[in-house]
């Protein structure tokens, strides 16, 4: 293997990564409302928190019931780094789980994982109350429950900003529309991997919202509510969670193990197919120049989904060359070099 060296190639010459997947920040930290400090209340908060962060790591609602999971529910300190409570309005418990033992402990329950590597989302957002219409945008105060919502459910999302023409586009009829032609176009210069399109509406005291998702092929839809906006925005990124799970996780024992390629490494592009593959259990078989063969465990449409973050693109699996045979000598018979192993896929950069 050449790995070394191909790291030292690396170093001397990095190029700019076209990635706009982004790697979720406080994956593992989980900030839960309280009402005062006692242990009571402590202990109700860090349950709902290990909830909270269990459905963030898998997309199963279900998942925290799991029997695997039993004796971390019992003692959820087993799998918590710290704790402690912020002031704010509103209060909270703020937890760390520790990420080494809390993946050792699902994966022993069997349950999936979807990494921290996880598809940007462009949300194009508008709010309809008795004040008026008003679409979010970054910056504004309006956004600041979107935005933790988002990082409640794991998800990393991006806000637009909101300027006349994209007050323009992003009205309620586009945004209710199956057809994401005009969003799409307003979205180009956020180069986000996917389209949120969610309209929120005041009724009765309640809110509730009609949303969409895009992301390549994969179209969603759903309605949900919720007392105010945080929590109408809490409940649609829930639900996009539980939407886009599914095509990222890697679930043990689920897939057998595949071999696959990629093409036109350096070193910058090395780190990051390490994070894309760690749900996988990636594990690097063979260097030889700027091609990689990994060992991984998931599906083909699991792995083409998480490459398609990197925007790697899939190319035909074409057989490795034969290996030169050795010049024979006349005494000894040749030995023939084993062949390479054959990929199930193949990306390139």
């Amino acid at each position: 293997m050449r790995l070394c060296k191909f790291l030292f190639v690396g170093c001397l010459s990095l190029f700019s990564l076209i990635s706009h997947a982004e790697t979720v920040k406080g994956l593992y930290q989980v900030r839960e409302p309280v009402n005062g400090q006692s242990a009571e209340e402590r202990d109700q908060a860090t349950q709902r928190a290990l909830d909270t962060l269990v459905v963030r790591l898998t997309g199963d609602p279900k998942a925290a019931q799991s029997p695997g999971l039993a004796a971390i529910r019992k003692d959820p300190q087993q799998i918590i780094s710290q704790y402690g409570f912020d002031a704010g309005p509103p209060e909270v418990l703020k937890v760390d789980f520790d990420p080494g033992t809390t993946e050792q402990a699902l994966r022993r329950a069997g349950l999936p994982m979807w990494g921290a590597n996880r598809p940007s989302i462009l949300g194009w957002w508008l709010n309809e109350s008795a004040e008026g219409t008003s679409l979010v945008g970054d910056g504004q105060a309006s956004a600041a429950p979107l935005r933790r919502a988002a990082q409640h459910r794991g998800l990393p999302l991006r806000l637009p900003l909101a300027d006349l023409n994209e007050q323009i586009v992003a009205t309620a009829p586009n945004l209710e529309s199956a057809d994401p032609a005009p969003l799409h176009a307003a979205s180009e210069r956020y180069n986000a991997d996917a389209l949120l399109a969610v309209h929120a509406r005041e009724e009765g005291g309640q809110w509730q919202a009609n949303w969409r998702l895009w992301l390549g092929d994969q179209k969603e839809a759903g309605s949900v509510q919720g007392a105010d906006q945080a929590g109408v925005a809490d409940a649609v990124m829930l639900a996009v969670n539980e939407r886009l799970a599914p095509r990222f996780v890697a679930k043990p024992g689920a897939t057998g193990q595949q071999l696959l390629e990629v093409q036109g490494m350096n070193l910058e592009r090395y780190a990051t197919l390490g994070r894309l593959l760690e749900p996988f259990g990636g594990r690097v078989q063979s260097v030889n120049g700027e091609r990689i063969l990994y060992r991984v465990n998931g599906s083909a449409d699991q792995l083409r989904a998480q490459l398609s973050l990197a925007r790697l693109q899939e190319q035909p699996v074409s057989a490795p060359p034969a290996p030169a045979q050795p010049a024979a000598d006349g005494s000894a018979p040749a030995v023939v070099p084993a062949p390479a192993p054959t990929p199930q896929l193949s990306f390139r950069w």
